[in-house]
This record gives C-alpha cells, sequence and structure tokens, in this order.
C-alpha cells in the first residue's frame, strides 16, 4: 500500500478546502451556540408560563430535536452531500415509525392536551371508565390514580380523552346531595326543620346568601314520601359531611318518633331443624407481620446525603437478609446431622 500517495492526498485536500474546513467548523460551534442560548430563553419562557412539567418536557424535546436536525442537515450540506434524498429517506422512516408506534403517539399527543387544556392535574379525584381515584402521576403516555381501596391503576391518555371524565377535585366546593324517606302521616315541616337544622349545625356546610342548605319534600312514593336535600361544603369536607349528616338526621328521627317505613314482605316460618356446620378450633393467637419501612424519596428531588443515606440502608438491609439466610442453613444441617 502506498502509504505516502494516502498521506499526500490527505494534505492536498487540507490544502485545497481548508477554507472550507474552517467555515464548517465555525458553523458547527456557532450552531451549537445558537441551540443552546436557543434551549436556554425557551426554557425561561416555559418556566415564567407556568406550565406543567410534562408540557415543558415535550416541548423542550421536539425544540431541542428539530434545532440539532437543521444544524445536521446545515453540516451535510457544506460538505457537499445532496440533502434532498436524506430528507426523503428521513420522511419516510419518520412515516414508518409513525404507522408502527400510532397508538403510544396518539397517547402522547393526548397527554400533552390533558395537560394544556386542565383537564386535571395531580391530587385531584376522577372517575374515568368506572374507575374512581386520586390522580398520582401524569406522563407522555398514561394517567395513574390510586383508588379508594389503595389500587394503583394506569388508564392510556388516549381512553381519557376520548371518553368521559368526571373531575370532583376541579372545584373549591362541592354539594352534597341526601335523599331521606319517612311514612306518610309525618309533618312534612318537622321533617324539613329537622334535616335543616342538622345540616347547619356542621360548621364544615357552608351557609352564606349564595349557598345555603336547602330541603324540600320530592316524591310521593308507594310505601313512603320522600324529601330532597343538599347542602354546599369544601371539596376535601365531602365525605366527612356526607356521613355527619345521614348519621344524625337518622338520630333526630328516633328521637322525634319520625318512622322509616319499609317495603312489605312475604314472611314464611320454616319448620325443619336447620343444622349450622361449624369449626369448633378456636380463633388462631394473632402473630403480628415484621414489616420492613423504608424511606421512600423522590430522586429529582433528593440530596447527594439522602441517596448515600439510602444506599447505605438497603446494603445493611441485604447484608442483614444474607447473615439469616446462612443462620438458617447452618441450623438445618445441624438438624440433617443429629
Amino acid at each position: 500500500m502506498d502509504w505516502k500517495g494516502i498521506w499526500q492526498t490527505i494534505v492536498d485536500f487540507f490544502k485545497t478546502n481548508v477554507w472550507g474546513i474552517v467555515l464548517f467548523f465555525i458553523v458547527l460551534f456557532a450552531g451549537i451556540t445558537i441551540i443552546k442560548v436557543t434551549i436556554n430563553l425557551t426554557n425561561r419562557l416555559l418556566n415564567r408560563a407556568k406550565m406543567e412539567k410534562i408540557a415543558q418536557q415535550f416541548i423542550m424535546g421536539a425544540v431541542k430535536v428539530a434545532l440539532y436536525l437543521i444544524l445536521v442537515l446545515i453540516l451535510l450540506s457544506m460538505m457537499g452531500i445532496e440533502i434532498t434524498g436524506i430528507i426523503t429517506a428521513l420522511s419516510a422512516l419518520i412515516l414508518a415509525v409513525g404507522m408502527a408506534l400510532q397508538n403510544n403517539i396518539a397517547n402522547l399527543a393526548n397527554g400533552v392536551i390533558i395537560v394544556a387544556t386542565k383537564m386535571f392535574k395531580k391530587g385531584d379525584w376522577i372517575s374515568v371508565n368506572g374507575v374512581s381515584g386520586g390522580v398520582v402521576d401524569i406522563n407522555f403516555f398514561f394517567t395513574t390514580i390510586n383508588t379508594a381501596d389503595n389500587k394503583r391503576v394506569t388508564i392510556p391518555n388516549s381512553s381519557i380523552v376520548n371518553g368521559e371524565v368526571e373531575n370532583a377535585g376541579a372545584n373549591k366546593t362541592r354539594r352534597v346531595d341526601f335523599t331521606f324517606s319517612v311514612a306518610y302521616e309525618t309533618d312534612v315541616e318537622v321533617v324539613k326543620k329537622i334535616i335543616l337544622d342538622v345540616m347547619k349545625s356542621n360548621g364544615k356546610v357552608i351557609d352564606n346568601d349564595k349557598n345555603t342548605p336547602f330541603c324540600r319534600l320530592k316524591t310521593l312514593g308507594s310505601s313512603s314520601i320522600d324529601f330532597f336535600a343538599n347542602c354546599w361544603v369544601d371539596k376535601e369536607d365531602y365525605w366527612d359531611v356526607y356521613y355527619y349528616v345521614v348519621e344524625n338526621v337518622y338520630n333526630e328521627f328516633k328521637r322525634n318518633n319520625i318512622s322509616i317505613p319499609y317495603n312489605q314482605l312475604e314472611v314464611r316460618t320454616r319448620t325443619d331443624t336447620v343444622v349450622m356446620p361449624f369449626n369448633k378450633e378456636p380463633l388462631a393467637s394473632r402473630v403480628e407481620k415484621v414489616r420492613n419501612e423504608e424511606e421512600e424519596f423522590d430522586l429529582e428531588t433528593a440530596d447527594l446525603t439522602q441517596i448515600f443515606k439510602h444506599k447505605k440502608s438497603k446494603k445493611k438491609t441485604k447484608k442483614a437478609k444474607e447473615a439469616k439466610t446462612e443462620v438458617k442453613a447452618e441450623t438445618k444441617t445441624e438438624e440433617k446431622k443429629n
């Protein structure tokens, strides 16, 4: 191989294209600098707009990809490479990837829609497709909620945007609705007074010119007359007020000898002897479960000290488990020998 000839070719190339090479690197460094400044300014503008993090991340990612792609195409053009074919191939690649990942792209777009339209936010109590819970996380593709019985449910963003969403935490106040049934012989005004007094007795119930507790006779049923009542509360007090009113109205009905009617039932008396098998053994003694309480922290907000402490505690726990396993293994070996 003629190394001298190769070297001479390289030297001649740089001699004849020295200004083009210098211009290439000037454009490269200037382009990177402009991109960084643009990203910095965009980030500041988004922070001032108080936009949600997920929307900021999506916009910043799109801006970065677009700017660096433009810079690469400019540099390729300066090198004498025909970029028309590259753009065509890139477009075909993007189309193919888009077709393959159309569901994920739809979830991504709908995730941005959820945040941009402020449909709901973290901490809101929502109902989607028959599932109710508090919003734990909103990311690009899924929304995660915790149900009342502490189940974590992950819902695709497309299902949320295309379905019906009930947001109980969107407003500061909520209306609590009640229905109470009493016997036909009951005094209507007495029942109304009892229900209103119970609602007004709770300080969490809003009682002002705009929102005042309400109660009226609503339905003449087959076995009872039904009263509809409602009051307004702060959203976090909804269930406290609901249970308070139901329990105390029941108590006041009993205190004032107001009967709650029941539907008529046909009752039959059994003449045979019912045998109920059961286990005679008493309940087992309670054995308390040992729970390892690990300190939870967020890597985005935790400092270095917390991270190192967490790692050390994990190592100690691992060593303790290994030691227990070794002791158990030795004990079993000794038992086999004996």
